[in-house]
């Protein structure tokens, strides 16, 4: 007969959220204003959203953010170019 498994390494985390708040450390900068989070003890994960608030991190938020990645740092590459360019003359 087995016996039934316990959830018990990922129930004490939880409970200390609930008792205690989340402790949220940033994992990820998106853009300077939008970051990723995890909790330091749950692993839940949070992201920005386009109001400023933190909401949970779907997999339709992990593609926004991927794109939004891409395109913050392809603009922060050709502003870079921009500058070296007006820079030598």
């Amino acid at each position: 007969m087995n016996k039934p498994t316990t959830n018990r390494p990922t129930f004490i985390p939880k409970m200390y959220c609930n008792l205690f708040g989340h402790h949220y450390q940033v994992t990820k900068k998106v853009t300077y204003h939008v970051k990723e989070y995890t909790c330091s003890h749950c692993k839940k994960q949070l992201t920005t959203n386009s109001n400023g608030r933190l909401i949970e991190l779907t997999p339709k938020f992990k593609e926004i953010n991927a794109i939004l990645e891409r395109i913050h740092a392809s603009r922060m590459e050709r502003s870079k170019k921009k500058t070296l360019a007006s820079s030598i003359y």
